[in-house]
């Protein structure tokens, strides 16, 4: 029972981390880093949502783009948008900093640069053109099982660079982060990607999408950040939608 309570606890912790939705209080938080492996729960719950209401609002004669562009917002509403803000400030410093210490300061700069704002309109149209290419049909299941894997994929960039700060959030549960907790985030959105999304190149795209993030932020700023991992969860969904057009689309 205590066990069971302790899941719960970390489950609702995830949810307070990663999305808007209600939680409730809790007097004594479990670890954030014990949290980790419920991210693809959160995801599940997102990507349902999303595709809950690109479903409706298709089915109740919307055209396609309207219900994508719907779609997307209720993501993005549902998670306060905090990882499209990560991969605008990863651009911004990425784009315009001259060295590791200018680009972590003007990733933590809270105004959004042209670098940003071009990352997003490109990464937002990438993903309404691709959900509006799509069938209504099935996407509840889809988007469940892309949000759940681009979310199972934080923990394991966490394990695989170093953080680039010695502050901040992405470094308090980076550095103490198990290996445990990440591989039961990754099997949980296994067992959801092949439930509700049997598609190894869809799964394999996202994957290669996490690591060429991976990569350049190593080379960039040695390391990550909270803004390095929005970033990895928003190119990978964009990733598993483009792969899933091409799937329907060939």
């Amino acid at each position: 029972m205590r066990q069971a309570r302790r899941r719960w606890d970390e489950a609702r912790l995830a949810f307070m981390l990663l999305s808007r939705l209600p939680m409730g209080r809790m007097d004594v938080p479990p670890a954030m880093a014990d949290a980790v492996w419920a991210y693809p729960l959160v995801g599940l719950a997102v990507g349902a949502v999303s595709g809950l209401v690109f479903g409706l609002t298709a089915w109740g004669g919307l055209p396609p783009l309207a219900a994508a562009l719907l779609a997307v917002g209720a993501s993005a509403g549902l998670t306060g948008a905090m990882h499209e803000d990560g991969l605008a400030d990863l651009a911004d410093g990425f784009g315009g900093g001259r060295d590791k210490a200018h680009k972590l300061e003007i990733m933590r700069d809270s105004r959004t640069g042209s670098y940003g704002v071009v990352a997003l309109v490109l990464v937002l149209g990438l993903r309404v053109a691709c959900l509006a290419a799509l069938p209504a049909l099935g996407m509840v299941m889809r988007l469940a099982a892309i949000g759940a894997l681009s979310r199972a994929l934080l923990p394991v960039v966490m394990l695989a660079l170093p953080p680039a700060r010695e502050d901040g959030l992405g470094q308090a549960v980076g550095s103490q982060l198990a290996l445990g907790s990440a591989l039961a985030g990754l099997m949980l959105a296994g067992v959801a990607a092949l439930l509700l999304l049997p598609s190894l190149p869809v799964v394999a795209v996202m994957a290669l999408a996490a690591v060429g993030v991976c990569v350049l932020a190593k080379r960039q700023i040695g390391g990550f950040t909270g803004d390095v991992l929005g970033s990895v969860q928003v190119l990978a969904e964009t990733a598993g939608l483009c792969a899933l057009a091409v799937q329907f689309h060939p």
